[in-house]
């Protein structure tokens, strides 16, 4: 009963560590981090991302520019590629880490230490992951809600708020997090008792012959 539960647990664990990764990815690419809606020209959205700045038009026309050099971009932007690049890469080696270290996986069936080893390892992957991929959307979802609080600037400059990215990185974040969390718990499950070893017969004592069953038939 319990190698079942643990064996769901896994399941789930691996599931939520996939959707948290494509998540994250997907994330990284969109340029929907932000959106901005001009109050002169209501046709017209911006949306901005990591990689580029996107136009969209009400006639369904969509323009894209991307950003200029890496170094003059500001601070935020800059570290919020390398980490969602870094979570890209943490989230795919730790599905590849915990893969062979679920239970009914061929592999490593005979090596229940190596399992667990790489359950542990997997999941502490997702987990980094996870938090590399909630760091860079809490910060820049953190300056836009100051940018557009901002007293200092006139009520008549367009402002920037969440795009639909920013939600899909925290839910990425969580499911990356989550799916870590349980395959490392998980990981008990590949302990296997030591069976323990036989007991050792005493040697019979010197001088002494055990008597055969069938000797008082003999007599």
């Amino acid at each position: 009963m319990a190698g079942s539960w643990w064996a769901k647990a896994q399941a789930g664990g691996m599931l939520l560590a996939l959707l948290g990764w494509v998540s994250s990815c997907v994330t990284t690419f969109v340029p929907l981090w932000k959106n901005l809606s001009l109050d002169l020209n209501e046709l017209e959205v911006w949306t901005m991302g990591l990689w580029q700045v996107c136009i969209a038009r009400e006639e369904g026309a969509v323009e894209c520019r991307a950003h200029g050099s890496f170094l003059a971009l500001p601070p935020a932007l800059r570290a919020s590629r390398l980490l969602m690049c870094l979570s890209n890469g943490l989230g795919l080696l730790g599905c590849l880490l915990a893969a062979p270290g679920l239970q009914g996986w061929s592999a490593c069936e005979g090596n229940p230490g190596l399992k667990r080893r790489l359950l542990l390892a997997g999941g502490a992957a997702l987990g980094a992951a996870g938090m590399a991929t909630l760091a860079p959307v809490s910060w820049v979802a953190y300056n836009t809600v100051l940018d557009f609080w901002d007293d200092t600037v006139p009520d008549i400059v367009p402002r920037w708020e969440f795009g639909e990215a920013t939600f899909l990185g925290w839910f990425a974040g969580a499911f990356l997090a989550a799916g870590g969390l349980l395959l490392a718990c998980s990981a008990r499950s590949a302990r296997t008792a030591t069976p323990a070893a036989p007991a050792c017969r005493q040697p019979p004592a010197a001088g002494h012959h055990p008597r055969p069953r069938n000797a008082d038939l003999l007599i």
